[in-house]
């Protein structure tokens, strides 16, 4: 028995958990008990969206990530192709849930294959799944049962536009439920974001902006021990700013406190990395509407 259990098409994902084809690039499976699959982990070659029902199934309440302060009622782990997922340490699936499986090909030249980059939840690790009340999971639920009925239709040259555009439904309310989660976990993502900021006066601080580069989103990310695109998403909606202008916004602020201190604006350009005294100056003005002397014999 391999640890690790490869799927590569959606008919073989089919045929694993015991479910009829319906459709070669897409399917929803409820799961129950799946006995069938005895490895520790699984990779599909194809998105999948999985929620985890907690009732009935008490060995994953605390799974994928889930604290005290989230509902529930089930948990949703998105897949991009190719990603592994394991449930425990000794099962790859729930015991209890749904699977809804679509492979990459049933985009091509739908609005949801346009709209694909905008849910980027498919880039978060496993521990940063989604966490849903009752009536979010039977909302989620209502959309599989969706995408099931439009499967028991016979193919034809409408199925893959309504089969696409009930997908983009159910992500667009998980889209929803993530936003609604960033609010419930406010207090943990201040933390977070907190941390964040004091990671980034110690990159100041000890000169790593003197070349002019700032920290990736990846650097940020592993010192919250978060994913990137977790990062990227999590510091949008808590400041309403990207990490490019986050730190622009940072740069600043320190700059204008090293002029008040009594530094040369030649000395805080080299500092703060800008190419050249000329160009501080120039983008000082722009924003506060003062030159660096000017502002710093303002505040003196």
């Amino acid at each position: 028995m391999g640890d690790i259990l490869d799927i590569k098409t959606v008919q073989e994902c089919n045929c694993c958990l015991g479910c009829k084809t319906l459709h070669p690039q897409a399917s929803v499976i409820c799961l129950d008990d799946n006995s069938g699959v005895e490895q520790r982990s699984i990779r599909f070659d194809f998105y999948t969206v999985l929620l985890i029902d907690h009732h009935g199934d008490s060995s994953c309440c605390c799974c994928c990530g889930k604290k005290y302060y989230d509902y529930s009622d089930a948990t949703v782990v998105f897949l991009s192709p190719e990603k592994a997922f394991d449930m425990t340490r000794d099962r790859a699936l729930p015991r209890k849930g749904w699977l809804l499986a679509f492979h990459p090909d049933l985009l091509y030249g739908t609005e949801l294959g346009r709209a694909m980059c905008g849910y980027t939840f498919f880039s978060y690790d496993r521990d940063e799944a989604l966490h849903l009340s009752l009536k979010e999971k039977n909302k989620i639920v209502s959309c599989l049962q969706g995408i099931d009925e439009e499967l028991h239709h016979p193919v034809d040259m409408h199925s893959r536009s309504i089969i696409t555009h009930h997908i983009e439904l159910l992500l667009d309310y998980c889209k929803r439920y993530y936003h609604r989660q960033f609010v419930t976990r406010e207090d943990k993502n201040k933390a977070l974001i907190d941390s964040f900021a004091g990671y980034v006066d110690g990159y100041i601080e000890h000169g790593r902006l003197r070349s002019g580069v700032f920290p990736t989103a990846e650097m940020c990310a592993s010192h919250l021990h978060l994913s990137a695109q977790y990062f990227i998403d999590l510091l949008k909606f808590v400041t309403g700013k990207t990490l490019r202008e986050y730190m622009e916004t940072k740069r600043l602020a320190t700059a204008k406190l090293m002029l008040v201190n009594g530094l040369a604006p030649a000395r805080v350009a080299a500092e703060l990395g800008y190419p050249s005294v000329q160009c501080f100056s120039l983008m000082f003005k722009k924003i506060t509407g003062l030159t660096p002397q000017e502002y710093k014999l303002a505040r003196n």
